[in-house]
């Protein structure tokens, strides 16, 4: 597999922007070219970035104040005649309190009804638990023809907005709050179902989506050091996963890492290990929140003290070494 080429100044002057940008910059872009993109908000109009789309299209954004389960509600219907809706809110408003209407209305009816799951993971920060979405990508794909999608930076997650309205069906696409790296450029490849090689390496595979690539990238130049050679997946679509080369780094490589800002139970890590487990029985650690729910602080020291960081993947990394020399 060959590595896709990324930003230049990765290690040197790298910019960081929230990935909630890139989802209110994409939504502008579409409206731009697509006439029956709405946008749905519920009250965090400017939270999400998307006032942009609000000034830009007045006549396209609905405010629907804190009723997310009528927002859900209300863009089935216009999904009904014709739109593509984005209902935007932060993640787990849109993805638990609205779960049911996005399972029974939107899903089990296959609407073309796109979520913006806003704020995910614990870098949210001082908000505490009740506004970190941990859990939201294993509610999300367990149902089904859901698409779930976990951009890494804010180019990624205007590309994912982009191909999310292309796709005929229930989306859901997941973005966080702080400034991220930005790893990719306008020109990286992106396709729905389908991972990138961000580093290549023979020792082992570290699997990532969302903000903890660039953590595992970080990982796999300290690994270096040491003399190991770590691969660097990239995995933007949680689902569909791109099986093949999931299963392909894995017997490759050996070893699998995986590394998600998410409870390991049921969300990325979980759906490695799922095709894994059928197609490439390789070890496996995961790096994840560990069954607990998370609490207020700065995203600095959340990211931490939940070992979200590039020094815990590393750790995962000996780990799973050691366990495949035995």
């Amino acid at each position: 597999m060959t590595a896709v080429p990324l930003d230049k100044n990765l290690w040197t002057e790298v910019e960081k922007i929230p990935t909630r940008f890139g989802y209110g910059d994409g939504l502008v872009e579409l409206g731009e070219t697509n006439p029956n993109v709405v946008v749905l908000g519920a009250d965090l109009t400017s939270s999400l970035r998307v006032d942009r789309f609000r000034d830009t299209f007045p006549e396209r954004f609905i405010q629907t104040g804190i009723a997310e389960q009528d927002m859900m509600n209300l863009a089935a219907g216009l999904s009904l005649v014709g739109k593509i809706p984005f209902v935007s809110t932060y993640g787990f408003f849109c993805t638990g309190r609205a779960w049911d209407q996005l399972r029974t209305t939107v899903a089990y009816g296959g609407l073309n009804v796109k979520v913006g799951s806003g704020h995910g993971g614990i870098s949210v920060g001082p908000d505490g638990a009740t506004h970190q979405a941990l859990e939201d990508i294993a509610i999300t794909r367990t149902i089904p023809g859901m698409t779930v999608i976990v951009p890494c930076d804010y180019h990624e997650t205007i590309k994912a907005v982009k191909a999310a309205a292309e796709i005929v069906g229930p989306v859901v696409v997941r973005f966080g709050r702080e400034k991220v790296p930005v790893i990719t450029t306008p020109d990286t490849p992106f396709e729905v179902g389908k991972a990138q090689v961000f580093r290549d390496g023979f020792d082992v595979t570290i699997m990532a989506c969302g903000v903890m690539v660039y953590e595992s990238l970080k990982a796999a130049r300290m690994l270096e050091e040491e003399g190991v050679s770590a691969r660097v997946l990239n995995c933007p679509t949680v689902k569909p996963m791109d099986i093949k080369a999931v299963v392909e780094s894995a017997l490759e490589t050996g070893a699998v890492v995986t590394a998600e800002e998410h409870q390991v139970m049921g969300g990325f890590g979980s759906a490695v290990a799922e095709v894994l487990c059928r197609h490439a029985p390789v070890p496996v650690r995961m790096v994840g929140i560990q069954d607990v729910f998370g609490q207020s602080g700065s995203p600095e020291e959340l990211m931490e003290s939940y070992g979200l960081t590039a020094q815990a993947v590393a750790g995962a990394v000996r780990d799973v070494l050691e366990m495949k020399k035995r």
